[in-house]
Parts: structure tokens; C-alpha cells; sequence
């Protein structure tokens, strides 16, 4: 920024003007004069160093800074997961469930069957089976909402839940309890279900055979429909449309 002395010299003048009504000796007022340029150049030198300089690659900086609109991290987290889509059209049309409810629950299970290490086809056949995924859905023994947790036999996975009825806290709880069973039955899938259901074998096979049908909506390929074969020698989908249930999950 240039600097401008006309504040200067109108300083100079009002001085001049007032050291002139004191009658100084001109020896005298020259040296005034003399101390107050001196004195005025150095602030404003001052004032101009401590005025932020703009770098000259500020303009090419910013435009070759990556705009989040066109950063890879953006595209993908754009992208809709094609099973997550299956899956909500698939409840939608099978279940009645709204739209937008399947959607989060499609995302619920997805994010939960992962920190559990479950098949995510398991987790929906337990929920279509116990609740036929109706959120408020009350049981036996106090089983509440999508996987009937019970929580007088896991007071301490429900401790802190305000409201099991809610989503993503009764799969969360629901996926610990059938994660835990599965573990200490040393990955047998079948007597994890059993312990869950409080022992039914009939409950653990009809499970396993749901779990085909959702396995299929969720890996459409022929290749996963050749190596997960249904009960059914021709592979079809297992219908799901019955209303049958068990008693309750007593998952004690």
C-alpha cells in the first residue's frame, strides 16, 4: 500500500502555525519541525509493516484447492449402497414397512451386523420372525420391540437404554445378546439361536431358513443363490409373508 505524507504535512503546518505564535528563534523551530517529520515517518513505516501481507500464490492456492463437491470422499459417501436399497425395497413390499423406516433400518443393521461379525440376513430374519419388524411390538415375558429383547435377562446391556422400542437401541442390545450366544457356543450359528430363543431347535430352523431368503435380496448374484441354496430344491426364495411367530424370545 503506498504511503501518503498529506496528513504530514497538514500536521506541519497546524505545528508550524502554533510554535509561530510562541516566537521560537528560527534555529529553534527547525529543529521542532525536523523531530516531528523524523518522529511522524517512523509511525507510519511502522504502521505499514504490521498490515498483513497477502501472498502472491493466494489466487492459485485457492483454485487448486479441491472443492468438497468434487473430492472422491464426497462422490462415494453420495453413492447409495445398492443392498441397502435391495433390502428397503424388499421390506417395503414384503413387510409394509414405510419407506423411510426401512431406510434407517436398512443402515442400523448394516453398521450393527458389522461390529457384531453377524450376517446381516440374520439379524432381518430374527427381526421378521420375532416382530415381523414392527418397532413397539410387545411379547412374552417383557420381550420388547424389534428383536424382543427381554430385559429382565440382559439388565445389564439395558441399563443405560432409555427406550428399547427404539431402533437402533434394540438391535444394538438384540445383535450383543445373539453375538455373545454365537461366541460361547464357538460360532455354531444354530446353537446360538437356540439359547436365544430359550432352547427351541424348531426356532433355530426356522431362523436359518429365513435367513436364506433375506441372504438372497441382500446377494442377488447367482453365485451366492448356488452356494446358499434354500431348503427348497429349486433355490426359489422362501416365502415370508406368513404371520407365524414364536412364543416370544425368552433369549435367557
Amino acid at each position: 500500500m503506498p504511503l501518503s505524507f498529506e496528513p504530514v504535512f497538514d500536521h506541519l503546518r497546524r505545528l508550524a502555525d502554533i510554535l509561530g505564535a510562541f516566537q521560537f528563534p528560527p534555529s529553534t523551530m527547525r529543529r521542532f519541525l525536523w523531530l516531528i517529520v523524523l518522529s511522524l515517518g517512523i509511525a507510519q513505516q511502522a504502521s505499514a509493516q504490521q498490515a498483513p501481507a497477502v501472498p502472491a500464490s493466494a489466487p492459485e492456492a485457492a483454485a487448486s484447492a479441491p472443492s468438497v463437491a468434487s473430492s472422491p470422499l464426497a462422490d462415494a459417501n453420495d453413492q447409495p449402497n445398492e443392498a441397502n436399497r435391495r433390502i428397503t425395497s424388499y421390506l417395503t413390499k414384503k413387510f409394509g414397512v414405510a419407506k423411510e423406516r426401512a431406510a434407517k433400518l436398512a443402515d442400523i443393521v448394516s453398521v450393527t451386523a458389522t461390529k457384531y461379525s453377524l450376517p446381516p440376513a440374520l439379524v432381518y430374519a430374527i427381526i421378521s420372525i420375532e416382530s415381523r419388524f414392527q418397532e413397539k411390538a410387545r411379547g412374552q415375558h417383557g420381550a420388547t420391540g424389534l428383536m424382543q429383547v427381554v430385559p429382565a435377562a440382559h439388565r445389564g446391556l439395558v441399563r443405560n437404554v432409555k427406550d428399547l422400542t427404539e431402533p437402533n437401541a434394540n438391535v444394538e442390545v438384540g445383535s450383543a445378546i445373539l453375538s455373545g450366544y454365537v461366541r460361547a457356543a464357538g460360532g455354531d450359528v444354530r446353537a446360538g439361536l437356540r439359547s436365544y430363543s430359550g432352547g427351541s431347535s424348531a426356532y433355530a430352523a426356522k431362523v436359518m431358513q429365513r435367513v436364506d431368503s433375506f441372504r438372497f435380496v441382500l446377494e442377488p448374484d447367482d453365485d451366492a443363490k448356488a452356494a446358499n441354496p434354500s431348503n427348497d430344491t429349486n433355490g426359489r426364495m422362501v416365502p415370508v409373508s406368513d404371520k407365524t411367530s414364536p412364543t416370544a424370545a425368552r433369549n435367557n
